[in-house]
């Protein structure tokens, strides 16, 4: 399938069978995801593969995603809830790292990364972090279309329960958004047979 085939074939799968996800296309996903575009090339998110079905059902209790325990993989992605002078300092020691060179010849970058981001607030970073998280999202929903794997983008889970059960806040880290993937159950999902509903490009789009 080209791109546009791929997108139209994908939707938010609600019912999930029990085929899984080969692991050489769940690492092509990932790998598309550590691609995606980023705000400075920061990244400043980490993604998690939850597999272990005991923790999936234990973060999935009172939710109405099933997903969460019936898909084949489950990521969840988690900003960084604060943004200081050592995030910065590691991002560009990171960098010199990894293009080469002195990171004193990356002085006026930090100094632009420093003025941007240290003057606003935690939450403000944090908020700034979660939308580049959503990013990385888009980029993985794609990846897996294009790969033939299903994908559910999903919200409204508890937070605080999966930055627990998953130890994300003594890792600096919030869960933002969940992201199920695997092989849709055709015959059980009653989404699946109905076409994708998308405004038309002349209400979508105004060129000026």
């Amino acid at each position: 399938m080209d791109l546009r085939e791929s997108l139209n074939w994908r939707y938010a799968v609600k019912k999930y069978g029990k085929e899984k996800v080969a692991d050489a296309d769940l690492q092509e996903i990932i790998e598309a995801i550590g691609l995606s575009a980023s705000s400075a090339g920061m990244q400043p998110y980490r993604i998690f593969v939850v597999k272990d079905t005991n923790l999936r059902k234990e973060l999935g209790e009172g939710s109405f995603n099933p997903q969460i325990t019936e898909a084949s993989d489950l990521l969840v992605f988690a900003a960084v809830d604060r943004i200081d002078q050592a995030f910065i300092d590691n991002y560009i020691g990171y960098t010199a790292e990894i293009r080469g060179i002195a990171a004193a010849q990356l002085a006026e970058f930090k100094k632009s990364l420093q003025l941007h981001l240290l003057g606003r607030t935690p939450e403000e970073n944090f908020t700034w972090a979660a939308r580049q998280a959503y990013i990385a999202l888009g980029t993985g929903i794609i990846a897996a279309a294009a790969l033939k794997v299903d994908a559910t983008p999903m919200e409204g889970f508890d937070n605080e329960k999966f930055d627990r059960l998953l130890g994300l806040s003594e890792k600096g880290l919030r869960s933002v958004v969940l992201l199920a993937l695997g092989y849709r159950d055709e015959a059980n999902d009653f989404y699946a047979k109905f076409k994708k509903v998308r405004l038309p490009k002349e209400e979508l789009v105004t060129i000026i």
